[in-house]
């Protein structure tokens, strides 16, 4: 199969980022990533979901805290809050270096795409990283709180409000950004990692032009939901409160007319029936690199088999 889009936003999709990226050279595959969790925060331009990519990407993630990169130590912070400053959000030392230095470079003039790019090369990352958009876009929750900032949402409160909806300011005038656009041009096929499909696939769907691209190529998507569980994050608990099952096939539904094929866990494999697009159930819990590896191949494999079908 020739180029592949791969959507992604958060440490699950991060997992499957990483098992593409050994089996897919630079020259096939693309990151579109999700920046609506990005904020400001201590005077500093923080993009956790294009971190989180980075850090898989670079095998420097945090394997303990499940976020974040490895070897962290957590002077500042803690000093900090000592101080009575702010220190809801865990910034460690090593991840704090990386932000100080996106900061620079965005007051520089450089763009968020060309930020992260200078970033990803210092780490020794070859596949491109592309935020979904260089314009701001910003997760709004809709919640029992008032409307709340994502990441105030998500680690503040830690994700404790019921949630009624979400929107996203800035998504009007945002434009995708190009390197996005001209991979879309010669691009054979998209696979939507296993992240949440509200907070961090749909801002990038609601993209001008974005979805509307993405309708003529064969899309398929990893069920971030496995046994009624999300493995990672808040996903099933948002299913719930927006009256929805927390199953994977409210996940296929959500996903209905977007995508052509879709790929849920083993143990999920009873519901097939129930999804209305092709569907295949593989082990998706990704442990070790080898998980990652093998959840990739069978991605792949099913995008092209999705793609040899087609009229």
């Amino acid at each position: 199969m020739g180029k592949i889009l791969a959507l992604t936003g958060g440490v699950g999709g991060a997992k499957l980022a990483l098992g593409l990226s050994q089996i897919l050279d630079p020259t096939e595959l693309l990151f579109a990533v999700n920046t609506g969790d990005d904020f400001e925060h201590l005077g500093l331009h923080i993009s956790p979901d294009i971190d989180s990519l980075t850090y898989a990407l670079a095998q420097q993630n945090n394997t303990e805290t499940g976020w974040g990169r490895a070897g962290e130590s957590w002077h500042f912070i803690e000093t900090l809050g000592a101080l009575g400053g702010e220190d809801w959000f865990r910034l460690g030392d090593k991840d704090l270096a990386l932000h100080t230095q996106r900061t620079q470079l965005l007051r520089a003039g450089s763009t968020l795409t060309e930020a992260t790019a200078a970033i990803a090369s210092s780490m020794g990352i070859q596949h491109t990283i592309a935020p979904m958009s260089n314009d701001p876009v910003r997760t709004i929750v809709h919640c029992d709180l008032g409307d709340l900032a994502f990441q105030h949402y998500f680690v503040r409160e830690r994700c404790a409000p019921s949630v009624s909806g979400f929107s996203f300011s800035g998504i009007a005038n945002a434009q995708l950004n190009p390197l996005i656009s001209n991979w879309l041009a010669d691009c054979e096929g998209v696979i939507i990692c296993p992240s949440n499909p509200f907070v961090s696939v749909d801002p990038m769907l609601q993209l001008k032009a974005f979805g509307d691209a993405l309708e003529s190529l064969p899309v398929i998507a990893v069920s971030p939901i496995v046994g009624g569980i999300a493995i990672k994050g808040p996903a099933a608990k948002m299913l719930q409160e927006l009256n929805m099952p927390a199953t994977a096939v409210a996940v296929a539904d959500h996903y209905r007319g977007l995508i052509d094929g879709f790929v849920i866990d083993q143990d999920d494999a009873h519901l097939a029936s129930q999804i209305q697009v092709p569907t295949i159930s593989t082990p998706s819990v990704m442990v070790t690199l080898d998980d990652r590896i093998n959840l990739a191949q069978v991605c792949v494999n099913f995008l092209t088999s999705l793609r040899a079908s087609e009229p």
